[in-house]
Parts: structure tokens; sequence; C-alpha cells
């Protein structure tokens, strides 16, 4: 994590060169200014080849020199620039990435955390709704719609909400060779007993 304050003040640091470079060819271009608007490309003699008098030759000649000079400064300093923000934000991009997948984890480890199972499937009977929906026998049965570990007191819980959802999906968790595995179970009339056609019961502590 000390890697990226680090990396921005060196950004801050290289920003601050180039507006210093900037203010130097800046000063520069005044001089040559005040050399009779001399700039970088009024000739240095007159029509006839000789040194002007109107100018300090020597002056412009360095001046333009150092402008010359400070551009490239400047154009090397503005490549590094880029590169420093392009890798900050490529860093940007790979702490997201890796935050995202930490959360992932996290909400992975959450759906496999083993819940406390209220009841047990001990028998499934073939053909059956409790068959259809892949329920098991030996299936620990953790949440059966709205019944689950907070709330569970008895088998009466899980009977009532059988009769409330003929007809209707339940949702239910179940841990099965020590995963959590979810299904959906609706309740109905079949050729069998009972509107599941398994027997549920309660787990021995």
């Amino acid at each position: 994590m000390s890697e990226q304050p680090s990396q921005v003040e060196a950004v801050q640091q290289l920003v601050k060169k180039k507006d210093a470079i900037e203010a130097q060819i800046q000063a520069y271009y005044d001089i040559l200014e005040g050399q009779n608007h001399a700039g970088m490309d009024e000739p240095l003699v007159d029509v006839e080849g000789y040194p002007r008098t109107d100018i300090d030759v020597y002056q412009v000649r360095t001046v333009r020199h150092n402008i010359i000079c400070l551009q490239n400064d400047h154009k090397a300093l503005m490549k590094q620039i880029e590169e420093a923000l392009h890798q900050l934000h490529a860093r940007d991009r790979e702490k997201h990435s890796l935050d995202e997948a930490e959360l992932h984890q996290e909400t992975r480890e959450q759906e496999n955390r083993l819940l406390p199972a209220i009841a047990k499937v001990d028998t499934v009977s073939p053909g059956s709704p409790a068959s259809m929906s892949g329920l098991q026998v030996g299936d620990e049965i953790v949440v059966f719609g709205s019944v689950n570990t907070q709330n569970f007191q008895n088998l009466q819980n899980i009977a009532k909400v059988v009769q409330h959802s003929e007809g209707k999906p339940i949702s239910i968790t179940v841990i099965r060779n020590g995963q959590n595995i979810h299904l959906s179970l609706t309740p109905q009339r079949w050729t069998g007993r009972g509107l599941l056609g398994c027997n549920i019961v309660p787990l021995q502590n």
C-alpha cells in the first residue's frame, strides 16, 4: 500500500519539473522578444551577410540553443509523466480487480459456510415430489422455505410450510457431502402419501 502514495508523489515531482521548464522556456522567449523580436527563425546576419548590429547575436544564439535543449527535455518529461500516469491507472485497475476478487471470494465463502442443520431426510419415495426435486436420503436440512436455524422449534414448523405451499415451490438448502446444496421442492398430490413423499426426522444431537 505504501507504494501508491510514492508513485503519486513521483508524478507530482515530474509535473513540477515540467512547469519549471515551461517557465524557463517562456523566460527565454521573452529575451528573444526583447532582442528586436529575434524569435527562433529570424536571420542573425544582415542582407550583406554580416552579423546584425541591432541585436546581441551571441545572446540570441545561446538563448535559441537553450530553448531547443529545454524543449527536448520537456518532450522527454511529458513522456515520463504519461508513462507514470499509465502505470498509476494500471495499478488502480489491478487493485480494483483484486478488491473485486476478494469480495467474490468472501461471498463464495459465505455461501459455502455450513449453517447448523435443523432436520434430516431419512426416506424418499421413488416418483414423489421430494424425489423429483433431487432430495436424497441423508440430506441434512438447513433451510426449508421460511424455516431456518434461527426460528426452527420442531418438525411442526416444516409441516406448516408444506401445508401452506401446495403447488408452490419451496426453496430448500441441505448439507450433502459437506457442501450446501440448493433445491426447489413443490409440495403436491401424487400417487403416494402426503404432499412430499419423504420422511423428515429431527437431528440426533
